[in-house]
């Protein structure tokens, strides 16, 4: 039913495509695990070995606090719809700010976004996919539009406040890197 591969195929790559949501699991040394639910078109896959994401401004900050301690990341995809599988992509992430010649490298990538926050760089070593058999089907209506109305509304010096005072610590204390 599992199978291990060494980098995304290209199968698999038009799977991740087809996704309207993903899962970005992090932790650090001690504490927590974080498990985040990821929308939006916010997904490049660089290379069978390689994607980037652009993580956008929320009320936590745990990818960014976890990176900056221990940089092993795991994203997974699950289908709500279609054939079933799971697929999961092992490896070590690199985290980078506004302040990072890679962030601006990278953002190009991406729709303008008020919110966003860092973008971060996945380096696969593990690619697996597994049966989905007991993921339920769910059907796709729309992306949630909040989020990006909220970004606008507040304007990027906005935004900034409230990274320093929402998105410097994680919920275990650790520091973002903003």
């Amino acid at each position: 039913m599992g199978k291990q591969f060494s980098e995304i195929s290209p199968e698999l790559q038009s799977f991740i495509k087809d996704q309207n949501i993903f899962f970005v699991g992090t932790a650090a040394q001690d504490g927590r695990v974080n498990i985040s639910p990821k929308g939006y078109n916010i997904l490049r896959i660089l290379s069978p070995t390689k994607l980037v994401w652009l993580n956008l401004t929320g009320s936590g900050n745990e990818t960014a606090a976890h990176l900056l301690q221990h940089n092993r990341m795991t994203i997974m995809f699950c289908a709500f719809e279609g054939k079933p599988m799971i697929l999961r992509l092992y490896g070590h992430a690199k985290i980078f700010h506004e302040r990072d010649t890679e962030f601006h490298k990278y953002i190009e990538l991406f729709e303008k976004n008020t919110g966003s926050r860092q973008v971060i760089e996945l380096n696969i070593d593990l690619v697996q996919t597994s049966c989905g058999y007991s993921v339920p089907f769910l059907d796709y209506r729309e992306e949630r539009s909040m989020l990006n109305a909220w970004s606008e509304k507040q304007g990027k010096d906005r935004i900034k406040n409230y990274w320093q005072e929402k998105n410097t610590k994680s919920i275990d204390g650790f520091g973002t890197g903003i």
